[in-house]
């Protein structure tokens, strides 16, 4: 067998029992009918499990059907929306989860599996490569989606909620959307920001979070820039496009500008940027660093609370 079939059987091997498919019912004339279905995958062993808001958003009978075919009642923990994420809880315990990977550490080109339940047909695999990083993505709510890894492993209706995983079997993002019309430009959450969600909704049932009002896309920073600022950076976020009315736009930050650091943290990711974005700072005025046709500039920007 070749190394390359090898590696993602092995890898598949590894979290395939984690992977699960979600299935929505209505009760239409006292009988059971299932109306909806999409994927899912256990992170912790007591039951919880990942998927995608869009997936179980105004449902009230869930149900999770595991790798071995037998069903379980879930209860919706919590869902953001925002993220497209939501906490599903399963009854009993000592399953077995998924490893949960480091976004962080991706780099584009690298081989990334995608798992889940198209169409219906349960536990489909397709591969394929990161093909860019940080990127944002408008959500069916209109919302802006930070921390998007950008893939063209094949995903179809269905594969939502299921996981995106790297040659080692961890999970490094949460599937969910692809653009329609379109060939090969598949997206998943990265499983750093999906993280940060599920601390939040399984403790508190909801997400606070600060907003910026930006649309962003990590970059690499050329060698000659980061001398000539002195900047420990290798990487930052490069800012596509500014909301009217927004944050950004009222401390003076434009399209085009590039974001190195926040409060005098170094940003080499959104998810570095994510986190720093918590419901504290939300209405007190914090220190952005930006380069701006090759100029090093500091911003104070006050993040507001994001309806």
């Amino acid at each position: 067998m070749d190394s390359y079939s090898a590696t993602i059987i092995d890898a598949v091997e590894k979290v395939k029992t984690a992977v699960v498919k979600i299935e929505i019912f209505n009760n239409t004339n006292k009988k059971e009918q299932l109306s909806g279905t999409g994927s899912g995958f256990l992170f912790s062993s007591d039951g919880y499990l990942f998927t995608n808001s869009h997936v179980v958003h105004n449902s009230t009978n869930i149900k999770v059907k595991l790798h071995d075919g037998t069903s379980r009642q879930a209860t919706l923990i919590g869902e953001d929306p925002d993220t497209d994420l939501a906490i599903l809880k399963i009854s009993d315990a000592d399953f077995t989860p998924a490893k949960l990977g480091d976004a962080d550490l991706l780099r584009i080109g690298q081989l990334v599996i995608a798992i889940g339940n198209p169409l219906g047909f349960h536990h489909t695999v397709t591969a394929g490569v990161v093909s860019a990083l940080g990127r944002t993505l408008e959500n069916q709510n209109g919302r802006m989606m930070d921390s998007m890894i950008q893939t063209d492993a094949a995903l179809n209706p269905g594969n939502s909620g299921g996981p995106l995983i790297n040659s080692d079997g961890e999970v490094i993002g949460v599937n969910t959307a692809t653009i329609r019309g379109a060939q090969g430009l598949c997206f998943a959450i990265s499983i750093n920001t999906a993280k940060e969600i599920a601390s939040q909704l399984i403790r508190f049932g909801k997400v606070k979070r600060a907003y910026l009002g930006i649309v962003m896309q990590q970059i690499e920073l050329v060698p000659k820039l980061r001398a000539m600022h002195e900047l420990p950076n290798k990487q930052a976020l490069f800012i596509s496009e500014v909301s009217a009315g927004s944050p950004a736009e009222k401390a003076g930050i434009l399209s085009g500008d590039i974001i190195h650091s926040f409060n005098n943290m170094m940003i080499e990711t959104s998810d570095n940027l994510f986190k720093q974005l918590t419901a504290d700072k939300i209405g007190q005025f914090h220190f952005i660093g930006i380069i701006r046709s090759n100029l090093k500039k500091e911003f104070r920007i006050t993040p507001i609370q994001r309806n």
